[in-house]
C-alpha cells in the first residue's frame, strides 16, 4: 500500500465473530485426535505384523518338520514304500501318523507314497487277509478310536488327491477299473475297500467323508471330464467313482443309518444330481438310486429343502447347463424306473411331484420346432423391448433329456400312483380326506407347470386318452362344488399365495386336458354314449366354469396389464405368478366353455342362458366399449357370459362409433352407384371394387336402371339401398353363379372348384366379403344361410373333425365308422389319398408325401381321419376363404365378431328365421294423419297382418321398410320407427279404391281409410299377389306407369271378390 503520512499503525480488528484463542483450541484438539489415531494405527500394524510373523514362523517350522518327518519316512520305508510290511499298518506303528503329518497331495513324491500304500493294502486284502485285523490287530474294540481315525483320513486323502490332480490324471480317470495298474484306479479301489458296508467302521467313515463334502469333490472330478464323458458310451467309464458313490448313497439312504445330518448344499442330490447327464456316465448308479428306499430318501430330502426355499444348488456350469435343469433331467430320467416298481409309495410320488414342480417353475419354456419357427419373427421385433431381459437357452441335449423324461410312461405312472387313492370302483374319496387333497394338489401343480414349460402336443394326448385324469379331477371338483367347500392347494405350488381359491389349480389342469379330448370325441360319443362326462355332469361343469370366470374377470380381476402379455413368456409367470395362473385359468376356462357352447349349438342339451352370467346391466354395456375396462376384457376373453342381445347392442355401439369417426353423413352421398337390374352383379362388382376402404365406410346411394335402359324415378333415402343389398346378395351368393355351393341342408360354403368357372374367382370372393361386411356395417339383414364351418373361418378358427357334419354328413359317418372299426383296417385297401371330383374332372391328391403308397392301418387310422377332414374343411377352400375374409375385414374388425359364436353370427347376418313378431311391431308403431292405435282401420290392419304366413309377412315388411327382415333386437331399434299415415283426406269411393303405398326411406305406410272389414281383406290379398311385380316396385321407385298397371289389376280382382263377399252377406 502507499504511504499515507501517518507514522502510527492501527490495530487490525477481525470481524469474524471468533477469537484467535478459540481457533487455536480447535486446531490443537484436531492435532491431538490425529496423533491418537496414528498411534492406534501403529499398534494395530504392530499387532498384525506379530501375528503374520507368528503364522509364518509356524508354517515355516511345520514345513521344516514335515520335511524332516518325510525324510525319516523315506529313509525307513523307501520312496515307493518298498520296505513297508504288514506290521506298518498295525495300531502300534507310526506309519500312518507320519504319512498323515507330511502328506501333500500336490507333491508328486507324496502322491506316489499314497498310491503305493493303497496298493500294498489292496494286495494284502486280496491275499485273503482281514482288513480289520490289518488295521486293528487282534482286538478292534481296544483301538477303535485310533483305527477309525486312520481309516477315515486315509479314505479322505485318497479322494482329495484325485480331486487336486484331476487334470493330471485325466486319462486315467476315464480308464475302466479293471486296469488296476493305474494310480487313480488304485486310490479308488482303496477307498471302496475302506468303506465297505460290511466293515465295523463303515458308518463312521461314510459320515466323515460326507461331512468333508466328498460329493462336491466327486462333482468336480466328473465335470473335469464332462466333454469326454458326454460323448462317451456307457462302458464302465469312471466306474471307480461310480462304485464309491453307490456305496456312499446306499449307506446314507438307509433308514437304520445313524449318521449325523449333512449340509443339504453338499449332499448327493445337490452336488451329483446336478451334473449334466449323470446317468449316461454312471449307468449302474442309476439302478442303485432308483431303488425305492434310496430315491425316496433323497427326493424327500430335496422336497424338504425346497419347501423351506433353501438355495442348495451349486453354481451353474454354464448358461446352457443351469443346475436346476440338470437336476430335473437326472431326476426325471430315473423316475421312470422308480415309479414302475411294484407298490411304489404314495409319499415318494408326492415328493417327486413337488420337486419336479419346483424345478419346472424355474425352467424356461421349451418349445417345439414349429413353435420356435413361428416365434422367430416375433422375437426379432421384440428385441428392442426385451434387450434387458436375460434369455435362458438350454443345451439341446439337456432339453431332449427333460422332454424324454416327461414321456408317456412318466405321465401315465405318476398320476396313477398319486391318484390311485381316489379311484375305487369309479368313486372318489371324501373331499375332506387329506391324502385326497394332497394327491390332487401335487398332480395338478406338476401338470400345470408342465403345460407352461413343455410342448403341449407331447403331453395332452397321453393325459387325455390314456389316463383317467379327466374323470378323477371332475369327481373331485364336483364333490367340492356340491359340498360348497374347496380345499386350499397353494402349498403344492411354491409361488402361489395361500389365499388362492381351491378350484384354481384343478381347473388349470382339467380345462386344457378336457378341451383336447373334445377335439377327438365324435357326436355319438358325446351325445349318445356321454363320454367322457355325462350331459348332466357337463351342465354342472358349465355352472362351475361360469362362476369361476365371472369371479376371475369381474369380481376379482387380474392386473390390467396381465392379459395384455402372452402367458408363454416366462418373465410374466416368474415376476407375478399369482396373476399369471389366474390369467391362464381364465383363458383355458373360457376356451373350454366356448367349446361346450359349440356342442350345445349343434344339439341343445342345456338352455343357452346357462352360459350367461348374472349382473350384466346397462352400466356393463356402456363400459364394454371402452378399452382397458373389466367389461371390455370380458368381451374379448369370455363374451358368451354376456347375453346375446347385450352383445348385439355393444356391436351396434362399435359400428356407430366408427361411423362417427368417419364423419357426419351428408344429405348427398359421394358414393353413387348406377345399377342395371339385369346386370346387377357385374355393375356392383365394378363400382364397389373401385372404392377405397375409407369410401366403403361411407354412405352408398343407388339408382336403378330398368330393363329398358331407363333410370327409375325416386330418391334413395336408404330404402333403395336396402333393396339393392338384398338383390345383389341373392344374385352373388346364388349357387348357379358358381362361387358358392350348397350342403345337403342348403347351407352355403365356397365352391372348391370356383377357379374352373371364373378366372377372377378370388377377386370375386374378395368382393363378396366386402359386400357381406357392408350389409352388416349398415345393419341390413340379408338372407344368406352359411354353413357353420365357413362361419368359423370368419372368426379365423381352425376347423376340426366335429365341424365336418356341417359340410358332408355322409363323409363324417364314414370316417366315424373307420374310427370305431374293430377289424383289420388294412384289409379295406385305403391309402392316404383323396379324390376330388369337380365338374366331372377327377383329381387325386396325397394327404401325406408318398400317400399313394401308404396304407391306412389300425395304427394310423386316426391320422387319416383328421387329414381327410382337414382337406375338406380347410385345405380345399383355403384360397377362397382367405380372400373372402380379407374383404370382410375391410369393414368388420375381427374383435367385433369374436364376441359371437357361429350360430349367433348367422343371426347377426340374416336375423331370426322365426315368424315376424307382429305384436312387437305394433307396440313400436307411430300413427299420423288422423290414425291412432285404437282406430278401427288400424285394428283391422293388424288383424290382417297377423293372419299372413311367414313368407307374406316378410313381403309386407319389405313393402314398408325395403328389407324383408326386421331389426335383430326388435322393432324398437328400427330407424325411424314404423309409421302408418292416413292416405286420403276424405272417405270417397275414389279414395277407397287406392292401393296402400309406402316410403321405405322413412318406413312409412300410407293406408287409405277403408270403411268396412269386407273390402279390406282383398286389398292386402292383392298386395300379396302382386308382391314384387307391381306394388313393391312402386314403393321403391315411385313409378307411375307401374303403379297404374298394378292398380288396374287390383281393381278387377278386388271388384270380383267384393261382389262375391256382398252376395254372401
Amino acid at each position: 500500500m502507499f504511504f499515507s503520512g501517518d507514522p502510527t499503525s492501527r490495530k487490525r480488528v477481525a470481524l469474524g465473530g471468533r477469537s484467535s484463542k478459540e481457533r487455536d483450541t480447535q486446531k490443537l484438539m484436531e492435532q491431538t485426535r490425529m496423533e491418537r489415531d496414528r498411534r492406534l494405527w501403529q499398534r494395530k500394524q504392530n499387532a498384525s505384523a506379530i501375528k503374520i510373523q507368528k503364522c509364518f514362523r509356524g508354517r515355516k517350522a511345520a514345513k521344516a518338520e514335515r520335511a524332516k518327518v518325510r525324510e525319516q519316512f523315506l529313509s525307513r520305508y523307501g520312496s515307493y514304500c518298498q520296505n513297508a510290511e504288514r506290521c506298518c499298518f498295525c495300531p502300534d506303528s507310526d506309519y500312518f501318523r507320519q504319512l498323515f503329518f507330511f502328506f501333500n497331495a500336490r507333491n508328486a513324491g507324496d502322491f506316489t507314497i499314497l498310491v503305493e500304500t493303497c496298493r500294498g493294502i489292496l494286495n494284502l486284502v486280496r491275499d485273503n487277509d482281514n482288513i480289520v485285523s490289518l488295521f486293528a490287530g487282534v482286538d478292534y474294540s481296544a483301538v477303535l478310536a485310533l483305527v477309525d481315525h486312520r481309516v477315515k483320513n486315509l479314505a479322505y486323502i485318497c479322494i482329495l488327491s484325485l480331486y487336486q490332480n484331476r487334470s493330471h490324471f485325466r486319462q486315467q480317470l476315464l480308464v475302466p477299473d479293471a486296469d488296476s495298474v493305474m494310480q487313480a484306479t488304485v486310490l479308488l479301489e482303496a477307498v471302496a475297500a475302506l468303506i465297505d458296508p460290511k466293515l465295523p467302521w463303515a458308518c463312521k467313515a461314510v459320515s466323515y467323508l460326507c461331512q468333508k463334502n466328498v460329493f462336491a469333490l466327486f462333482r468336480e472330478i466328473v465335470l473335469a471330464e464332462r466333454e469326454n464323458a458326454k460323448t462317451s458310451s456307457s462302458t464302465g467309464n469312471l466306474s471307480g467313482v461310480e462304485h464309491i458313490t453307490g456305496i456312499l448313497i446306499s449307506h446314507s439312504g438307509q433308514n437304520s443309518c445313524s449318521c449325523p445330518n449333512v449340509d443339504p448344499k453338499f449332499c448327493f442330490s445337490s452336488q451329483m444330481l446336478t451334473v449334466p447327464f449323470l446317468w449316461k456316465n454312471f449307468p449302474s448308479l442309476k439302478g442303485v438310486f432308483s431303488t425305492q428306499g434310496l430315491s425316496q430318501h433323497y427326493i424327500h430330502q430335496m422336497s424338504l429343502c425346497l419347501q423351506n426355499h433353501t438355495n442348495l444348488l451349486p453354481s451353474d456350469i454354464s448358461a446352457e447347463y443351469p443346475g436346476y435343469a440338470c437336476l430335473l433331467g437326472n431326476i426325471l430320467e430315473a423316475a421312470g424306473v422308480t415309479l414302475s416298481q411294484p407298490a411304489c409309495p404314495f409319499e415318494m410320488a408326492v415328493d417327486l411331484a413337488a420337486v419336479s414342480t419346483f424345478l419346472l417353475e424355474a425352467l424356461p419354456p421349451i418349445k417345439s420346432s414349429s413353435q420356435k419357427a413361428k416365434e422367430d419373427a416375433a422375437m426379432i421385433e421384440e428385441d428392442a423391448d426385451s434387450a434387458d431381459d436375460i434369455q435362458i437357452v438350454l443345451d439341446k441335449d439337456l432339453e431332449r433329456q427333460i422332454i424324454t423324461g416327461i414321456d408317456s410312461r412318466f405321465l401315465l405312472q405318476l398320476p396313477c400312483v398319486l391318484l390311485q387313492i381316489n379311484v375305487l370302483f369309479g368313486g372318489i374319496s371324501a373331499v375332506g380326506d387329506d391324502r385326497s387333497v394332497v394327491a390332487i394338489g401335487a398332480a395338478c401343480a406338476l401338470l400345470h407347470v408342465t403345460f407352461n414349460t413343455l410342448p403341449l402336443e407331447r403331453v395332452m394326448t397321453v393325459l387325455a386318452y390314456r389316463t383317467e385324469l379327466v374323470r378323477v379331477l371332475w369327481e373331485f371338483m364336483k364333490n367340492c362344488h356340491d359340498n360348497k367347500r374347496w380345499s386350499s392347494l397353494p402349498e403344492h405350488l411354491s409361488l402361489l399365495p395361500g389365499d388362492s381359491p381351491g378350484w384354481l389349480l384343478p381347473l388349470a389342469v382339467f380345462c386344457p386336458v378336457y378341451k383336447h379330448m373334445l377335439m377327438i370325441v365324435d357326436n355319438e360319443e358325446f351325445y349318445e354314449q356321454e363320454r367322457p362326462l355325462s350331459l348332466r355332469d357337463i351342465r354342472s361343469l358349465i355352472v362351475i366354469l361360469r362362476q369361476a370366470l365371472w369371479q376371475l374377470l369381474w369380481l376379482n380381476p387380474t392386473a390390467p396389464n396381465a392379459s395384455a402379455k402372452t402367458t408363454s413368456r416366462e418373465n410374466t409367470s416368474k415376476q407375478n405368478p399369482n396373476e399369471s395362473i389366474k390369467h391362464r385359468v381364465s383363458i383355458v376356462a373360457s376356451e373350454l366353455l366356448s367349446q361346450l357352447q359349440d356342442w350345445n349349438n349343434r344339439r341343445e342339451f342345456t338352455p343357452p342362458s346357462d352360459f350367461h352370467a348374472d349382473g350384466v346391466d346397462d352400466f356393463f354395456i356402456s363400459q364394454a366399449v371402452v378399452d382397458g375396462t373389466k367389461a371390455n376384457e370380458i368381451m374379448k376373453l369370455a363374451p358368451f357370459l354376456i347375453p346375446f342381445t347385450s352383445r348385439v347392442k355393444i356391436f351396434n355401439s362399435q359400428l356407430v362409433a366408427v361411423k362417427q369417426r368417419h364423419g357426419p353423413h351428408g344429405v348427398f352421398a359421394r358414393n353413387r352407384f348406377t345399377i342395371r337390374r339385369d346386370r346387377i352383379l357385374e355393375d356392383a362388382y365394378n363400382q364397389m371394387s373401385a372404392l377405397s376402404e375409407e369410401d366403403l365406410r361411407g354412405l352408398i346411394r343407388v339408382t336403378f336402371v330398368n330393363e329398358l335402359g331407363v333410370e327409375e324415378a325416386g330418391i334413395d333415402g336408404g330404402g333403395i339401398f336396402k333393396d339393392f343389398m338384398e338383390n345383389i346378395t341373392r344374385a352373388a351368393f346364388d349357387v348357379q353363379y358358381g362361387l358358392f355351393k350348397e350342403t345337403v341342408d342348403h347351407l352355403l360354403y365356397p365352391n372348391p372348384g370356383s377357379g374352373l368357372i371364373h378366372e377372377q374367382h378370388l377377386q370375386f370372393f374378395h368382393f363378396l366379403g366386402c359386400l357381406l361386411a357392408k350389409a352388416m356395417f349398415e345393419g341390413v339383414l340379408v338372407d344368406i344361410p352359411f354353413a357353420t364351418f365357413f362361419l368359423s373361418k370368419l372368426k379365423q378358427k381352425f376347423n376340426y373333425l366335429n365341424d365336418l357334419p356341417s359340410l358332408d354328413p355322409e363323409l363324417y359317418r364314414h370316417l366315424i365308422f373307420l374310427k370305431h372299426y374293430q377289424g383289420d383296417i388294412a384289409g379295406l385297401e385305403l391309402y392316404f389319398v383323396i379324390v376330388n371330383n369337380e365338374y366331372g374332372e377327377q383329381t387325386e391328391e396325397e394327404l401325406l408325401p408318398g400317400g399313394r403308397n401308404l396304407r391306412v392301418t389300425n395304427e394310423n387310422v386316426i391320422t387319416f381321419i383328421h387329414l381327410v377332414s382337414n382337406h375338406r374343411l380347410n385345405f380345399q377352400i383355403r384360397q377362397q376363404s382367405s380372400h373372402f375374409l380379407r374383404g370382410f375385414q375391410q369393414l368388420i374388425q375381427k374383435d367385433w365378431i369374436d364376441m359371437f359364436n357361429e350360430h349367433e353370427l348367422q343371426l347377426l347376418i340374416s336375423g331370426s328365421l322365426e315368424s315376424l313378431d307382429v305384436d312387437d311391431l305394433r307396440i313400436h308403431t307411430n300413427y299420423a294423419g288422423g290414425y291412432h292405435k285404437e282406430h278401427y282401420v288400424i285394428d283391422m290392419f293388424w288383424d290382417v297382418i297377423k293372419g299372413f304366413s311367414l313368407e307374406n309377412q316378410k313381403k309386407f315388411l319389405k313393402f314398408v321398410t325395403g328389407c324383408s327382415r326386421g331389426p335383430l333386437l326388435g322393432f324398437k331399434y328400427l330407424e325411424p320407427l314404423f309409421c302408418i299415415q292416413r292416405a286420403a283426406g276424405n272417405a270417397s269411393d275414389e279414395a277407397l279404391d287406392r292401393l296402400p303405398t309406402s316410403a321405405t326411406c322413412m318406413n312409412l305406410l300410407k293406408l287409405p281409410p277403408y270403411r268396412r272389414f269386407v273390402p279390406f281383406i282383398p286389398v292386402f290379398l292383392q298386395i300379396k299377389k302382386l308382391s314384387f311385380s307391381g306394388c313393391f316396385e312402386l314403393c321403391f321407385g315411385f313409378s307411375y306407369s307401374v303403379w297404374y298397371t298394378a292398380r288396374s289389376k287390383w281393381k278387377q280382382n278386388c271388384c270380383m271378390q267384393l261382389m262375391q263377399r256382398l252376395v254372401l252377406i
